[in-house]
Parts: C-alpha cells; structure tokens; sequence
C-alpha cells in the first residue's frame, strides 16, 4: 500500500528546514521539496515518524544513524515541550544513548523492558516488499534485537534508500566474532544464496559503512567485527540468505531485516509517502 501525503509534508516540518523550503511563496510543495537537502528530507521524515505514532506512556526504540537521529531530536523536542509525558526509550547503540541522555530522554534497556510500543530506525536500503540491509553505522545487532521487540517497527528513508532488490545499491554486513575471522568470512562468503558476493572486512570506523577510513578492523559496540558483503546483482532470496547467515558459526547476526516492517516513511521530491507491505 502506498499513501502520498505531500501537502501534509509542511504541515509538520520543523522551522529550519520550512523557512529554506518557503523562501518562494510561489512555489508549490513539491517544487519546494526539490530544494531540499538530503538531510532536510531525512529529518522531515524522523519528525513525521515520531508525530504520527509516538504517544505518551510509550515504551519506544530509538534507532541508529542520520536519519534516526532526528526522530531522536523529535522525542526530546515533544517532551520538553510536554506535547509527550512518560515516554521511557531503549536506545541501539552507544551513541544513540548518549543523544537521548543529551536531550533528557528517559532510558530502560531490554532487561527491564522487553515489549516496545514502537521502534523507529533508517535503513540503508528498503525493497518493494520493505525488506531492509541495515547496519551501515555498524548498530545491525542492537538495532534488530530491540526492533524484533516492539509491536511496531517504523523505517524512515528518504527516496535515495529505494531499490529494485536488495545488494547492489548497498552492501550486506554481517556482524561476526572477532576469533579465526578470517574462517568466518570465507563461511559467509560461500553461503549458497550469497553466490557471487565479494566478503570484505569492515576497516577503520564501525559507523562508516563499507567506507575505509582505517587500517584496523572495525569493532561495534559489542567487540565484534563487521563483514560487508557487495553483490552486483540483487540477491534472489533475502529470506533464505538470512537463514544461512544466522545458521553459520561465528556469525553474531545480519544486516537483513525480513517481514518487520510495519510501515515504511519516505521523503523525496515529490513530498513525503507511507509504504505499507
């Protein structure tokens, strides 16, 4: 299902990327949304998110990356404003915890709170079925294991994140343990739904994608390391190669995020849609 709300795209933009999207009043919406910066479009998408389906007394999962960023800002705007009251969030990496702690976003981990209301995370590419390769800021593991808890799972994009199928337009990390890697890359390599991918070892910063920016191996939050996987054409089966990658010893987990999308907020030149599967 595909919903377009483009006229509803100002009515909740925040006030820095309206007064740069307005400075026309000529303009029509989607001729001011052309203007837009990548990260204008990621951040009306983060905002849209958090007003349309965070309430107050929600238990809510705070995502990982650029565009999850702002959906972070957004909950600490609301809450300062007292537009939400007892929100209490688990946030997917250790830099996400210290962005809420910033903005006065109450914390709760897993242990003490297993059943979210919400999550809400970008992803690096999002198929027509919303199946999703996440992990480019290397969070793939904490990110899924809070996302898989809560009742509902909200991706926000913007349009540049839309693929044919998933593997070309972003690789597939894959978090493994830092003990005999090498054995482990060559295991995900040769996973049958994975032929004809290139393994590579993430080098330099976790939180740089298939970037190299380093020489050492880049570590996550939880010690391990992090294999990108780059196919040139899409892969066949997401399902079955999330099944093979999970089955494989040494891996900790994926980047393949399969069935959990509840809906899915994109913002591009033609205003901002909902996607549902």
């Amino acid at each position: 299902m595909l919903l377009v709300l483009t006229s509803a795209l100002f009515a909740f933009s925040p006030q820095s990327v309206t007064s740069r999207l307005n400075r026309s009043a000529l303009r029509t919406p989607a001729q001011q949304v052309v203007m837009a910066t990548q990260d204008e479009l990621k951040k009306l998408a983060g905002y849209k998110a958090v007003d349309d389906y965070v309430r107050s007394g929600m238990v809510v999962g705070l995502g990982t990356g650029s565009t999850a960023a702002f959906a972070v800002e957004r909950v600490g705007m609301k809450l300062k404003s007292g537009e939400l009251k007892d929100i209490i969030a688990i946030p997917t990496s250790v830099r996400t915890k210290e962005q809420a702690e910033a903005l006065g976003i109450p914390l709760v981990t897993l242990g003490t709170h297993s059943d979210l209301d919400v999550a809400i995370d970008g992803a690096d590419a999002v198929d027509p079925r919303l199946n999703l390769i996440k992990g480019g800021g290397g969070a793939l593991l904490r990110e899924k294991m809070v996302e898989v808890c809560a009742k509902k799972f909200i991706v926000i994009v913007d349009d540049t994140k839309l693929c044919a199928g998933l593997g070309p337009s972003f690789p597939l990390p894959v978090e493994i343990t830092p003990f005999c890697w090498e054995h482990t890359l060559r295991k995900v390599a040769a996973c049958p739904a994975a032929a004809g991918c290139e393994a590579k070892l993430r080098l330099g910063s976790a939180a740089t994608g298939s970037k190299v920016d380093g020489t050492d191996p880049a570590v996550t939050d939880n010690d391990n390391y992090i294999v990108d996987l780059f196919f040139k054409q899409p892969i066949a089966d997401p399902v079955a190669l999330a099944a093979q990658l999970k089955a494989t010893v040494g891996v900790v987990d994926h980047g393949l995020f399969c069935g959990m999308t509840t809906a899915c907020i994109i913002a591009g030149k033609d205003g901002i849609s909902v996607q549902t599967p």
